[in-house]
Formats: structure tokens, C-alpha cells, sequence
């Protein structure tokens, strides 16, 4: 999120393309993005998974959440739950995640350690549009990271990070410039 909000700064996506973060919004009140979200004066706000009965009523109240916003483009980043279908239909076409693998390849949790397992020789991250099944939507971007002798899965995720900050920024202004959900 960070990495999007810094790129959208120094490369005047606002001045430029009439493009800007909206807002930074959690089902954790005391996540760190919000802190920092906030000491950059961007509008915040959260909603509680735990606050409600089932998965379609957090999604729905995520989602009123989220409209309040208008936004263009709804991008996940650290967001770790599992969204309904309804939410992800609601968003079509304009929901974006970022994964830490070379999708299709290692979808789900423990993907840098599950890569050195298999043998691979590279290993990276993936932006793509979210559809109801987890980590299969169409590929936006991909960036490629060396996977190197001896690699253990916390030095991976860190060039895999790397890439994340790089391509995740310019796949959401490729989308949003292309007309994404508007």
C-alpha cells in the first residue's frame, strides 16, 4: 500500500492522470497501514471481520465502506481474507491483489517456502484482477526474482517484496488508465 501511495506521489499521478489513493481501509483498526495511511492524510477507516455473523456480512458492510470512497479501483494489499463471491462480483473487473508467486504456480500461504521446495529456480510475484477462485483471476503484471542456493524462505520474500513494490504501482496506474471500473 505504501509503495502505491509513494509512486502515486512522485510520479504526480494526481496532476498527471486525475489519479489518486481514496483511502486505506482495514478489517483491523490497529493495523500499521492505517497509522501510516493517516500521518499521510489519507482518509481511513475499518471494519471489523469479527463484528459480524457471517462472511457475506462483513463483505457487505466492507463493501458500504468502500463505495463511500467512489473509488475506480479497489486494490488489496496485505488484505488476508478470503472474500465472498458476492463482494468480488460487486467489484468485478476492477478488484486487483498482489501475490507473492509466479501464479499460476503456488497460490494460497507459504509460497516462498514452497518454491525453494520444488526446486524452482525463480520465483516472484504476480498482480492480478481477483475473481471468486483464489489466485486464478488474469495476470496483470509478474516479476521474476532469482531463487538462489541456500535461499531460505525469508531471504526470497525479500526480493520478492522488491518486486512487489515495483510492479504493483505501475499495474494499478496501467489499469486505472486503461479505464478500469469507470
Amino acid at each position: 500500500m505504501a509503495a502505491i501511495v509513494r509512486a502515486a506521489r512522485a510520479h504526480g499521478w494526481a496532476a498527471r492522470h486525475g489519479v489518486r489513493v481514496a483511502a486505506v481501509l482495514s478489517n483491523r483498526a490497529d493495523a500499521a497501514g492505517l497509522a501510516w495511511a493517516r500521518q499521510e492524510g489519507i482518509a481511513t477507516g475499518s471494519v471489523d471481520h469479527r463484528a459480524h455473523a457471517s462472511r457475506e456480512a462483513f463483505d457487505a458492510a466492507l463493501a458500504a465502506e468502500i463505495d463511500a470512497h467512489d473509488p475506480a479501483l479497489v486494490v488489496l494489499a496485505g488484505f488476508m481474507r478470503i472474500l465472498t463471491p458476492g463482494f468480488v462480483a460487486h467489484y468485478a473487473g476492477r478488484l486487483v491483489n498482489i501475490h507473492p508467486s509466479l501464479l499460476p504456480a503456488f497460490p494460497g500461504l507459504n509460497t516462498h517456502q514452497r518454491a525453494i521446495d520444488a526446486g524452482c529456480r525463480v520465483a516472484g510475484a504476480t498482480v492480478h484482477l481477483v475473481t471468486p477462485e483464489l489466485d486464478a483471476g488474469p495476470i496483470l503484471a509478474q516479476g521474476v526474482v532469482p531463487v538462489l542456493p541456500g535461499d531460505s524462505a525469508e531471504a526470497l520474500a525479500a526480493r520478492v517484496l522488491a518486486q512487489e513494490h515495483a510492479i504493483y504501482p505501475a499495474a494499478v496506474l496501467q489499469l486505472l488508465l486503461a479505464g478500469a471500473g469507470r
